[in-house]
């Protein structure tokens, strides 16, 4: 098992973390996980795993594909990892043409990946600003349209789940991100319909202040505020993303489409998130 992050839970606590799923839940599924060496992509890993599923993980760094692979075969799980940028829509078309011609398809995406940095927006360089849309949005839709491609092409069942952020309050300091995620949030709805005759299912999660090794990226200060951001004063964990992944994976979520499950301790009617620090012009 891989050493606990600076932040978040390690493999060693997501192989024994209590799940109120049963052990069954997911028996048979395949399911591709994007990003899944990420904090969030981890644990929905490791969860559906331990939910009897075939799990793949994808993401562009081997370095954190590969020990989480190991700890879930070690545990006896089934699982494998391929390296793949979603931004590139060759890589991602070829890795769907695998997935179907390997190892006979996939019931279930999760797009986990993502990422972004906290800067005022009146600051965002074009490529700092290119790079989020094009990872969080543009990568998004590439995983989603090429495997409903394979699903509609086999006439096979499929169910797609988004990692998106609240957008329904304020979070400053990434609108570069909060773009991508209300346009993958638009999306999904608009898919959820298109869809629906090739029984293809795609829903959103949105996540609020979420203990991960991604907190990194934000100032001490901060990390600080973010579990007042919410009415239950503190923060949530990647456990409770891959919970709510699950429900809506498994046969619990079998006639709900087109939703946004939001996981935020009630903070999208609480108030507003600063990730770069609130100034003191709003201090009255």
């Amino acid at each position: 098992m891989t050493d606990a992050p600076a932040f978040g839970l390690s493999d060693t606590d997501l192989a024994a973390h209590n799940t109120v799923f049963a052990s069954d839940a997911l028996k048979g599924r395949v399911a591709v996980i994007s990003g899944g060496g990420g904090g969030i992509g981890r644990a929905i890993a490791w969860l559906y795993a331990r939910l009897g599923a075939s799990v793949v993980v994808t993401g562009r760094k081997p370095e954190k594909i590969d020990p989480l692979i190991e700890a879930l075969r070690a545990a006896g799980h089934t699982a494998s990892g391929e390296t793949l940028d979603i931004r590139d829509r060759a890589q991602v078309d070829g890795f769907w043409a695998r997935q179907w011609a390997d190892k006979g398809g996939a019931d279930i995406l999760v797009n986990s990946a993502g990422g972004q940095f906290p800067q005022a927006a009146i600051d965002f360089s074009p490529k700092g600003w290119n790079a989020v849309i094009d990872t969080n949005l543009n990568g998004t839709w590439n995983m989603m349209q090429a495997a409903a491609l394979k699903w509609r092409e086999f006439e096979h069942p499929g169910s797609i789940v988004n990692i998106v952020v609240v957008t329904t309050h304020g979070l400053y300091g990434v609108a570069h991100s909060m773009a991508a995620r209300a346009g993958v949030i638009s999306l999904s709805q608009s898919v959820a319909v298109e869809w629906a005759p090739y029984n293809i299912r795609t829903n959103c999660i949105a996540p609020g202040a979420i203990e991960t090794e991604g907190w990194n990226v934000y100032s001490p200060a901060a990390r600080a505020a973010y579990p007042k951001t919410n009415p239950m004063m503190r923060v949530g964990t990647a456990w409770d993303i891959a919970e709510a992944s699950a429900f809506l994976s498994a046969a619990s979520g079998n006639f709900i489409t087109g939703e946004v499950l939001t996981v935020d301790g009630g903070g999208q009617h609480w108030g507003e998130t600063w990730t770069t620090g609130k100034p003191d012009y709003f201090d009255v």
